[in-house]
C-alpha cells in the first residue's frame, strides 16, 4: 500500500529504523515499547520519534507506550513491506559478492533474485544461491523475476550507464553503491550509498563528541 502522506526522506528512513527495531522487540516477547526505550536503542530523542509516528495517526498510551504488533504492522503496510519486493544486482565485485551473501539481507522482504555482470569470467559463477548472468540479459530477467528494484555495484564510470539500463527495463527504484550522483528520470527514485562520505561524516562525528566531551570536562574542573 503506497504512503498515504509524503514522508520526508529522513523521517522515512528513521520509520525503517523503528520497523527494525519493532521486529527484534517483539521477537523477545515484548508487548509494548515507548517512545523513550524506542529512541534510547536508536539514539534518537523520544520527542522525535512520536513526531516521526505521528505520520502513520499512531499515538501510544500515556504509561503504557505503543502495542508493538499494532505499530510493526502499521510501519509495515507504510513502508510498503507487507509484500516482497525483488531487486537485481548488477555488478558482482566485492560490494556485490558481499550484497548477496549477507543473510539478513537474503531473509528480508527485499530479495535480490537476480545477479548480473559484464566480466566474462564472473558469468556463470554462483554466489549467495545465485548465478551471475550476462547484463545482455537484464530486460528478460527484470520481467522473469518480476524485478521493481536495482542495485548497482560497479566501478564508477559505468553506475550512470548501469542506471540507464536499469531505468529502461522497467526497474522503480535504485540503489547505487557506486561513488557517484547517478541521474535518473522523474518518477523513479534512487538512493546512493558512498562509504567514503559515511565515513567522514563519522570521523567527523567522532570529532565533535570528543571536543564536547573535553568542554565539559574543562568546565568541571576546580577554578
Amino acid at each position: 500500500m503506497p504512503l498515504r502522506t509524503r514522508i520526508p526522506r529522513p523521517a522515512a528512513r528513521r520509520l525503517s529504523l523503528y520497523l527494525r527495531e519493532g521486529e527484534s522487540l517483539l521477537a523477545i516477547g515484548a508487548a509494548t515499547v515507548s517512545s523513550e526505550r524506542l529512541g534510547a536503542r536508536l539514539g534518537i530523542s523520544a520527542a522525535q520519534v512520536r513526531r516521526d509516528l505521528a505520520y502513520l495517526a499512531q499515538a501510544g498510551q500515556r504509561g503504557v507506550g505503543y502495542d508493538l504488533s499494532t505499530l510493526v504492522s502499521m510501519l509495515s503496510r507504510e513502508l510498503g513491506l507487507e509484500r516482497p519486493w525483488h531487486a537485481v544486482l548488477v555488478g558482482v565485485g566485492n560490494i556485490g559478492r558481499a550484497l548477496l551473501s549477507y543473510a539478513p539481507f537474503r531473509e528480508s522482504r527485499v530479495s535480490i533474485v537476480a545477479a548480473l555482470d559484464c566480466d566474462p569470467a564472473a558469468i556463470g559463477q554462483r554466489w549467495g544461491g545465485r548465478m551471475v548472468e550476462p547484463v545482455a540479459n537484464l530486460a528478460a530477467v527484470v520481467q522473469r523475476e518480476r524485478v521493481e528494484l536495482g542495485v548497482i555495484a560497479v566501478p564508477i564510470g559505468s553506475a550512470q550507464k548501469v542506471a540507464d539500463l536499469l531505468v529502461g527495463a522497467g526497474i522503480r527504484g535504485i540503489l547505487n553503491f557506486a561513488p557517484v550522483e547517478i541521474v535518473v528520470p522523474e518518477g523513479i527514485a534512487a538512493s546512493n550509498v558512498d562509504f567514503g562520505v559515511e565515513l567522514r561524516r563519522l570521523a567527523m562525528d567522532v570529532m565533535q563528541e570528543t571536543a564536547a566531551l573535553e568542554r565539559a570536562s574543562a568546565n568541571r574542573r576546580p577554578a
